[in-house]
């Protein structure tokens, strides 16, 4: 095994790639659609775009995909659609033979010393990465540095 995966996952989710000394190798954006959903336009990830963007790590790779759950307060449209996401992810990963393990954001965080708020992931994985600081500057991009640290906790396990 040459590279450790991490991905956060959902359409605004991410992906990251490193290798087994701990180094980012490459860091992406869920890759999304837009698909037409009753009267409605709505973001989705895709399966064909993600497959390819997993296919240059097809045997060489083990996964760690946050396991997701349903929240309190989401509708059941927006967690069919999550739901969705994920287990298109985990789709994508096994047609690239990509070894595929799940855990809870309780438990990697826990084994980060991270609490629950994406701006302490944000802030260790600056740290961590400086070279990919300027990829975890903004709010939005919590979902590129959880990914990252899934990664780095997947690293962790093996």
């Amino acid at each position: 095994m040459k590279f450790i995966i991490g991905v956060d996952p959902g359409a605004h989710g991410a992906i990251a790639i490193m290798n087994m000394n701990g180094s980012l190798v490459r860091l992406l954006d869920m890759p999304v659609v837009q698909v037409q959903v009753g009267k409605a336009v709505k973001t989705r990830v895709s399966p064909e775009l993600l497959a390819y963007d997993l296919s240059w790590y097809s045997g060489e790779a083990h996964a760690w995909v946050e396991q997701v759950t349903a929240m309190p307060g989401q509708g059941v449209s927006s967690m069919f659609a999550f739901g969705e996401a994920f287990g298109i992810v985990k789709g994508a990963l096994a047609g690239n033979n990509i070894k595929i393990s799940t855990v809870t954001p309780a438990k990697w965080k826990k084994a980060l010393q991270l609490d629950s708020g994406k701006d302490a992931s944000r802030s260790m994985a600056m740290g961590m990465w400086p070279a990919f600081a300027g990829s975890f500057k903004r709010v939005k991009d919590d979902g590129r540095a959880e990914a990252a640290l899934l990664a780095e906790y997947g690293r962790q396990q093996i």
